[in-house]
């Protein structure tokens, strides 16, 4: 007997075999935020309770409780909405709304005027702290003093886009944020080899407005004003060339970017370059 094989693309009954397109998903270039859902959840390093991080409208993150509370129990300078991805400090109308994790963290002071319903929430953070400090799930830091001064690593100050940022490592070390085809993160760098790079200069920086009035110091700065505006946005994006390009790759992490304050960063201040020059800088 001949074997009675059904073909290629078919059933043992010779039906169809009906194959599924497959359709990758791809971020659209008008939304606002890049930033997929698996890049938003984390653990506050206070209390170890789960947080969303989401992004504002100027792009500085904002970490927000997951769930949505009653609007009637929320103080007006407390609720914020979510649109497009993108936070918004005041409510959308609706009956619901997020809420800072800062209000609700049982380590830290509130920032807003706390009622009973938001006391209650409070009070079942902290025993959930208690739970996973008793299991060994969660080791809380001492206090914000010591994490600050443990924090010993070199974060230099970049200026590009008319603003000074402060990075969240080395400049030869940052990383790209935008997902691969793998699904995880891009492993190339920021500063590409053959591409412009910024050089080290001298900047003399005071305080921001509002704030006291001190001396004017002077600092290492990792400029990238001179080159490209496109450029220049692309390390605000904290995209490397290939993935810049590509408008539709999702991000996996946010941006390590913060806007550099005097006075909060005093610390990362150096007045002299204590920095190796970047690869392409023409600064020695």
């Amino acid at each position: 007997m001949r074997p009675n094989s059904a073909p290629t693309g078919c059933y043992w009954d010779s039906s169809t075999r009906t194959v599924p397109v497959r359709r990758p998903l791809r971020v659209a270039a008008t939304s606002p935020s890049r930033l997929l859902r698996a890049g938003q959840s984390g653990r506050c390093r206070r209390c170890g309770n789960r947080i969303d991080l989401y992004q504002r409208a100027d792009g500085r993150p904002i970490a927000l409780h997951p769930i949505e509370l009653a609007t009637a129990h929320i103080p007006d300078p407390c609720r914020w909405h979510l649109s497009s991805g993108i936070a918004h400090p005041h409510g959308d109308g609706s009956a619901w709304c997020r809420i800072p994790h800062a209000v609700l963290c049982p380590q830290r002071t509130p920032i807003c005027r706390i009622n009973l319903p938001l006391a209650s929430a409070r009070r079942q953070l902290a025993v959930r702290t208690r739970r996973l400090i008793d299991i060994g799930a969660f080791t809380p830091t001492a206090s914000t003093t010591s994490a600050a001064t443990a924090d010993t690593g070199e974060r230099p100050v970049v200026r590009m886009l008319l603003g000074l940022y402060l990075a969240d490592g080395l400049v030869e070390g940052i990383r790209c944020v935008a997902q691969t085809n793998h699904r995880r993160r891009c492993p190339s760098p920021l500063l590409a080899p053959d591409g412009p790079a910024g050089s080290w200069k001298q900047l003399s920086v005071g305080p921001r407005h509002g704030q006291l009035t001190l001396p004017e110091q002077t600092m290492a700065v990792y400029d990238l004003s001179r080159l490209p505006h496109a450029e220049q946005r692309r390390w605000r994006l904290q995209r490397c060339p290939a993935h810049a390009a590509s408008h539709g790759a999702a991000d996996l992490a946010l941006a390590g970017w913060q806007i550099f304050d005097p006075l909060l960063h005093a610390q990362h201040l150096r007045t002299g370059l204590p920095y190796p020059p970047a690869h392409g800088s023409g600064e020695r």
